[in-house]
């Protein structure tokens, strides 16, 4: 018998090149600090970050196409002032009602990879 206990990290692709773009956002907006990724991955490309018990791996793909409809569903504390933020950094926050109990927005990461942050009320 086993267990499943908890997410470890969700991973997001992104092109070659995306590193300092994926910085700008997770750690410049979002506020995720960078993981050091270990010797032997480091090569593949990509970048990793960690906030709380959240972590989310930027990896290279190519070709590259976005998950539009996939996504990670990260719970927040204060949404109000994260979509504030979003909007401040022009970046879009398109609002759902559609979970009862729940305030909830999707936005993409700047490969438009669909990210869905939400507060339950």
């Amino acid at each position: 018998m086993y267990r499943l206990k908890v997410i470890d990290h969700i991973q997001l692709a992104a092109p070659k090149g995306c590193e300092d773009q994926a910085r700008s956002f997770f750690i410049g907006i979002l506020g995720f600090e960078e993981m050091e990724k270990p010797a032997e991955l480091k090569k593949r490309g990509g970048v990793w970050f960690r906030n709380g018990n959240i972590q989310i791996h930027i990896g290279v793909e190519e070709p590259f196409a976005p998950a539009r409809k996939a996504h990670p569903a990260i719970e927040v504390e204060n949404i109000e002032r994260l979509k504030k933020l979003l909007t401040e950094s022009g970046i879009e926050v398109i609002e759902d009602d559609n979970l009862p109990g729940a305030n909830r927005f999707y936005t993409a990461d700047p490969f438009g990879n669909r990210i869905e942050f939400l507060e339950w009320i």
